[in-house]
């Protein structure tokens, strides 16, 4: 018997597992509030939710009465049936139980649907299933109801707004535990607070999802650009800026016009349209194709820090992680056929270097062809078979994601877990094998013909916003040295060391080091608990001793105080840890 799967490491069993709990809750939801109407209730990736028609706000306390109940109901160890009735009857049954929302639910299956149902004990639900045997199975004291939002019917904002209560499950209680745990350190984490308080970013009601960089956030975001260009010269790669704005022949050409228009700006100049550009690709190729090239030139790997724009639901905006504008850190590899391991394996190459220095492991998976896929499977056999070798040549592995490569090509996503063991799609390695086609694109081989070139599309950080709140999470805020906005803080004991303060703080900036005084009349217990709070890596205390002697007392952030140390010391000291990205 396979240990493995009656436990959550089967997918399947936990889907199932919490599918039922969500039953469970809307059992809940019946015995004690009878006249609140039944939407649907599926499980989701940390859980499950349920969606009711309730005439009274569903509030905190009201959770807890539920969770109680739900408690009550695993510990009667309901068995669940699964029944089937014909069209006519399963209407009637719903109505006979005044649930709307089900009857519209079964009048919009297929006419030859099976209607299945499950009843346990006084409740039943329409449900596809499956489910498991018995509320027993589900463990009350590892269940927790963790809030209550506004959702509309089936995702229709013209359709009435539902209540949807979220929770979660575990077969342990120790699960549980941990899992709220991490859940309260997320809080603590999230990017959106800490980019207030920590002075990164803002997003201003005059521009929903267009976020606005600080001083201070921008000292981060151009010290991210610097190693983003630092690191692709060194494999290889040229830099290019492409319009925001072009024409719509050329979005006709790339295909955006028909099929993401909805999500595309559009404007008219001089009479004729035009789109704010949601992505670089169409750009590069006009760039490949401004010039004849030799399979001497091949490969060609082009990058790109180009502003995009993408209009998102309002409702899907979340600080930096989801907006409508944002710097994609594209790049373009034209190769031969021939050229497409080696390439694979130095984007991947660079991708390693990239997340380790920034301490995320990360998971490659492959995508294959799709059903509406676009051209020569031989040629997709081919490049789906270069991907897969590429990736175990160099000693890593990978999953296949079975049909979910885009139209035009088959990809690796690498798949980033932060310290809470969260992760997140990042990098990846899409080919392409039509624009080039669409493109018209070309370069003459060592037969003297022309030829058509394969492209890889390819981001590293994905979004150099995305990126910032991603790190801003996995740090806590607590940047390493070399890319904190503020790497040192100079504070006086006393107005008499100010001059003094003035002068470590210049000698810092000169060396290159990011440093600020803060001369305020303050306490100077007061000025280290704000720059803690602040997570500056480093706090010199100077006084007239230090004054005297040219030192400064270091305190670091994480390990306290360290003593004193000769400025000249010092400055070399966090130069190397700058220099070397030290973590």
């Amino acid at each position: 018997m396979d240990e493995k799967k009656y436990t959550f490491e089967n997918p399947e069993f936990k889907d199932t597992y919490r599918h039922t709990t969500s039953h469970i809750l809307a059992q809940a939801v019946k015995r004690l509030y009878p006249e609140v109407k039944l939407a649907i209730g599926p499980a989701i990736a940390d859980g499950f939710y349920y969606d009711f028609d309730a005439p009274f706000a569903i509030t905190p306390e009201i959770l807890e009465k539920l969770e109680a109940e739900m408690r009550k109901i695993c510990k009667e160890k309901i068995k669940l049936e699964r029944f089937e009735l014909p069209r006519a009857e399963a209407i009637k049954f719903m109505e006979e139980r005044d649930e709307p929302y089900k009857v519209e639910l079964i009048n919009d299956l297929p006419e030859d649907a099976v209607i299945s149902f499950y009843r346990q004990g006084d409740f039943t639900d329409l449900c596809a299933g499956p489910h498991l045997d018995s509320t027993g199975r589900v463990k009350g004291n590892a269940i927790k109801l963790t809030s209550c939002t506004g959702a509309y019917w089936r995702g229709d904002s013209d359709r009435k707004m539902l209540q949807r209560i979220y929770g979660t499950c575990f077969m342990h209680k120790d699960e549980l535990d941990a899992y709220l745990q991490r859940i309260e350190e997320a809080k603590k984490r999230d990017h959106r607070k800490l980019g207030k308080e920590l002075g990164l970013f803002m997003i201003s009601e005059e521009g929903p999802g267009f976020p606005f960089f600080l001083p201070k956030g921008m000292v981060l975001k151009n010290t991210l650009i610097d190693y983003w260009r630092e690191v692709h010269k060194k494999y290889g790669y040229v830099e290019v800026s492409t319009p925001i704005i072009l024409n719509r022949h050329l979005w006709e050409t790339s295909g955006h016009w028909f099929h993401y228009k909805e999500n595309m700006y559009t404007t008219l100049i001089d009479d004729e349209d035009y789109a704010i550009k949601p992505m670089n690709c169409p750009g590069g190729m006009l760039v490949y194709k401004s010039e004849p090239h030799s399979y001497r030139d091949l490969p060609m790997r082009v990058g790109e820090l180009g502003i995009v724009h993408r209009h998102e639901l309002s409702g899907a905006l979340h600080g930096l992680f989801r907006v409508r504008c944002f710097t994609q850190d594209d790049a373009h590899i034209f190769m031969t056929w021939d050229q497409m391991k080696d390439e694979i394996k130095g984007v991947a190459k660079l991708f390693d270097e990239v997340y380790s220095l920034f301490g995320l492991s990360y998971e490659i998976e492959l995508s294959t062809m799709p059903e509406d896929h676009m051209g020569d499977e031989k040629d997709w056999a081919f490049a789906e078979r270069t991907l897969a070798e590429a990736v175990t040549e160099m000693g890593k592995s990978y999953i296949i994601n079975e049909g979910d490569g885009a139209f035009y090509g088959p990809k690796l996503d690498f798949h980033l877990q932060d310290s809470l063991g969260r992760t997140w799609q990042c990098g990846t390695i899409q080919l392409d094998m039509q624009l080039p086609e669409r493109f018209e694109l070309e370069y003459v081989g060592a037969d003297g013909e022309k030829h058509r070139p394969v492209m890889i599309h390819r981001v590293a950080f994905g979004s150099i916003e995305r990126f910032i709140g991603i790190i801003t999470e996995h740090f806590a805020g607590a940047f390493p040295t070399w890319l904190a906005p503020v790497q040192v803080r100079v504070m006086p004991i006393t107005d008499r060391a100010n001059d003094y303060a003035k002068s470590v703080e210049e000698k810092l900036t000169a060396a290159g080091i990011r440093a600020e005084s803060d001369l305020r009349n303050e306490k100077i217990g007061y000025k280290i608990r704000e720059a803690q709070g602040q997570k500056i890596p480093y706090m010199l205390i100077v006084g007239d001793k230090e004054a005297e002697n040219g030192t400064v007392s270091v305190r670091t952030r994480a390990g306290g105080d360290e003593g004193a140390m000769a400025l000249d010391d010092f400055a070399t000291k966090i130069g190397e840890e700058i220099k070397t990205r030290a973590k």
